[in-house]
């Protein structure tokens, strides 16, 4: 093999960032999930001392994995900081599983949201991970994204900034990216991309995806498009509207199919086509 691509492979090595502990991360974050939500585990902990001690594991285990990518002194902080935050984080996730109870008539009660549904989980761990984008955390945040991508099929940037009472109904296929914000109460069903325009690179900083506000139903393979793009609040958008404009409160938005249907007795007369 040419010497030169050999030396060019072990300088890439060299000078390689450190890899992230990244199955170490996602475990993690299931744990938390599992202690935040008994539901979610087949030996729930007896007594506050049991409670206090796996919280106090997991501060421990976090500021240890985040010296992968901050000093020790700042990995520790921001820890504390997480452990810290951990009430808000659940009240606020109790409230998404309740809006998804109240939404889907197949939910039998928030144990089963959120013991079972995609949704869910996609909500809770992009909860985590903006957490620590906004604590500016780098790369741990769109590795647990991309994880909860993996087992769910909802891709959220955690830059993504949404709302209390968050419902996701079936979800796979949803895409939400970095600079969108989403109200309260919004449901979203499967195969919606809240997406942004094409823009230059050098732009990367300013709005690139839509404002959803609050109330708001966006059906499933719905596509809303751009930074200015604003979906007022007790909007509904139907399936498969592509949007680019923003549309004022109380609307909806809807794309009208034109479907025949025909009958015929004679076999030759059938529509033949090829994909």
């Amino acid at each position: 093999m040419h010497a030169a691509f050999i030396q060019s492979l072990a300088l890439a090595h060299q000078q390689a960032t450190a890899p992230l502990p990244g199955p170490a991360f996602c475990l993690l974050a299931d744990q938390l999930l599992q202690v935040l939500f008994p539901e979610r585990t087949a030996r729930p902990l007896n007594g506050t001392d049991a409670v206090e001690a796996v919280l106090y594991h997991w501060q421990t285990e976090l500021a240890e994995l985040l010296r992968a990518v901050l000093a020790p002194k700042e990995a520790e902080q921001i820890a504390a900081t997480c452990m810290q935050g951990l009430p808000q984080l659940r009240e606020l996730l109790l409230r998404d599983a309740a809006a998804i109870v109240a939404a889907d008539p197949a939910a039998q009660g928030s144990a089963e949201v959120i013991s079972t549904y995609p949704g869910f989980y996609a909500i809770a761990l992009h909860r985590f991970a903006h957490a620590l984008y906004q604590l500016q955390v780098p790369r741990v945040p769109r590795l647990l994204s991309e994880y909860a991508h993996t087992r769910t099929g909802i891709d959220i940037h955690p830059g993504a900034r949404i709302g209390p009472s968050f419902c996701i109904d079936h979800g796979t296929g949803i895409v939400i990216g970095e600079t969108a914000i989403i109200g309260a109460h919004v449901k979203i069903f499967q195969g919606v991309t809240l997406g942004a325009l094409s823009v230059a690179k050098h732009m990367a900083n300013i709005k690139r995806h839509p404002t959803i506000e609050d109330h708001v139903v966006v059906y499933a393979g719905a596509t809303i498009l751009g930074g200015s793009t604003v979906v007022g609040s007790h909007s509904m958008i139907g399936g498969n509207v592509w949007l680019t404009e923003s549309v004022p409160s109380h609307s909806r938005v809807y794309h009208r199919a034109q479907i025949q249907v025909t009958r015929s007795e004679d076999p030759t007369a059938d529509i033949s086509f090829s994909i």
